[in-house]
C-alpha cells in the first residue's frame, strides 16, 4: 500500500501541476505567509528552482499513484539546533482523504533520521488543523507544547501546536 506514495525531487516540468494544486485558499490557510496566495506558475517555478539548489535535498514532491499531489520538506535547522529538522507538508485538495500525508510524513521522517542525520524532527501546526495533528500522531510524534497566540494568520491570532519525534 505504501508503494503508491513516493517522494521525489521536484522538476521544472512540475510547475503547472504545482501551481494548480497550491493555488487553493484551503491549503494556504494552513501554510506560512511567505508562501504566496494566489499561487501561480511563476511562484511554482521560483520554489522548484530553490529546491534544485538544495544540498542536501530538503524539499520533495509527493507523488500518489504516479501523480504529483503535494509537497513535503524536512528543513535543517541552524546553529545549536543543527541536529533538528522542521517538517512541513501539504496535499492538494483533490487527493485529500487517501492517507497520503500520513505515508509521506513516514517517508520524510525516515529520510530526516537516516539521510540528514538529525536527532529530532518537529512540526508546528495551526490550532485549527486537526487533520495534520492526527497525521503526526499516527507517525509516533508527540505533542510537545502549545504556543499560545503564537500564530497570526488571516488577521487573527491562533495557538501553535508543536509536535516532535526523536531518532
Amino acid at each position: 500500500m505504501d508503494q503508491d506514495v513516493v517522494l521525489r525531487p521536484l522538476e521544472i516540468s512540475d510547475k503547472s501541476v504545482l501551481a494548480k494544486l497550491a493555488n487553493n485558499k484551503k491549503i494556504w490557510d494552513n501554510l506560512r505567509d511567505y508562501i504566496p496566495f494566489p499561487y501561480d506558475e511563476k511562484d511554482a517555478e521560483y520554489f522548484i528552482n530553490q529546491t534544485l539548489e538544495e544540498n542536501p535535498k530538503q524539499n520533495f514532491g509527493i507523488v500518489y499513484q504516479g501523480e504529483l499531489c503535494g509537497v513535503i520538506g524536512a528543513i535543517l535547522q541552524q546553529d545549536v539546533y543543527r541536529k533538528s529538522a522542521e517538517i512541513g507538508y501539504w496535499i492538494g485538495e483533490p487527493f485529500w482523504g487517501n492517507e497520503i500525508a500520513t505515508r509521506a510524513v513516514r517517508l520524510i521522517t525516515a529520510y530526516g533520521f537516516n539521510d540528514l542525520n538529525v536527532q529530532r524532527i518537529y512540526a508546528a501546526i495551526f490550532d485549527y488543523n486537526k487533520a495534520s495533528m492526527k497525521v503526526l500522531e499516527k507517525n509516533g510524534f508527540q505533542k510537545e507544547g502549545i504556543f499560545k497566540n503564537g500564530i497570526f494568520k488571516n488577521g487573527k491570532l491562533y495557538d501553535e501546536h508543536r509536535f516532535f519525534k526523536l531518532k
